[in-house]
């Protein structure tokens, strides 16, 4: 999520949510499906300056698919407890296609002028992307967690249980490893509440596994985390590069420190021992 993306509200899609109290959505049966008349209101620029309605859609698309790579996650974690593997690599394979249009929605926002973006920044206020919960959501679900984080949710009293709960939930590697664990691989893998370290303990267990044949459905299984792992670098190199060409080393709107913040981030692997076992194989 950009330092200076608005933040929009989430939409729900569980159970408890099927539409009756909802206003009914009116026109065909296509548009009540999709609910195309509220999908259209929620665009509300507050300049006259063309670049800001872009801004606007961009951002609550990434949201929504923010929330649709979380269900895919949420998936693959249920599948990986249950010794799934076929279920677990469906997920995540159709993780990486989210990812990979994600990516691409930087292509909306990277050419977009140091002009055209001041001239709207200011009617943004406080709001950014890095107050965006389901960002945060699948930042821990990564292992990338942050307790002092939550406390710009105290006002929100849902959300800040919402992330408290994946706080101290295990990570997709967590789960990961505790199925490696499950398969006779000795490897350590309680979760926490802090970020993922690496650890020599779980490089050796990837190592012995991409060097055993009989182990190749895990070794499959450290590929399929791996492509989700790249495709979170892949994200953060665009997000850098996209606010870099954009509004250069400036602070983000929501105070964060903009454009050092984020090459810190992309210069920070998930699943490190996936990537620092390579150089031992």
């Amino acid at each position: 999520m950009g330092q200076d993306s608005v933040s929009t509200p989430r939409l729900s899609f569980g159970p408890e949510q099927d539409g009756a109290d909802e206003t009914p959505e009116t026109g065909t049966p296509y548009a009540q499906y999709v609910r195309l008349e509220t999908l259209h209101s929620l665009q509300h620029p507050r300049s006259k300056v063309d670049a800001e309605l872009s801004f606007i859609i961009t951002t609550q698309v990434m949201e929504l698919l923010f929330d649709l790579l979380r269900h895919e996650w949420t998936t693959a974690q249920h599948a990986l407890r249950e010794d799934d593997l076929t279920a677990a690599f469906a997920a995540l394979r159709r993780g990486t296609h989210v990812q990979d249009v994600l990516i691409s929605s930087w292509d909306l926002l990277a050419t977009m002028t140091p002009g055209e973006f001041t001239s709207f920044r200011e009617v943004l206020g406080e709001a950014s992307g890095f107050q965006s919960s389901a960002f945060l959501r699948l930042e821990f679900m990564l292992g990338n967690k942050n307790a002092s984080l939550l406390e710009m949710y105290q006002g929100s009293p849902a959300v800040h249980g919402e992330l408290t709960v994946a706080l101290h939930a295990p990570s997709l590697y967590d789960e990961a490893l505790a199925l490696l664990a499950r398969r006779g691989v000795a490897v350590p893998h309680e979760p926490g509440t802090a970020r993922y370290r690496a650890n020599e303990e779980v490089e050796a267990a990837w190592r012995l596994i991409y060097t055993d044949p009989e182990r190749a459905e895990l070794a499959r299984l450290g590929e399929a985390l791996l492509d989700t792992a790249e495709r979170v670098t892949r994200w953060r190199q665009r997000h850098y590069s996209s606010v870099k060409r954009t509004m250069g080393a400036k602070p983000g709107t929501g105070g964060s420190s903009g454009l050092t913040w984020l090459k810190q981030s992309a210069d920070q692997d998930v699943f490190p021992e996936l990537w620092t076992v390579r150089s031992e194989l």
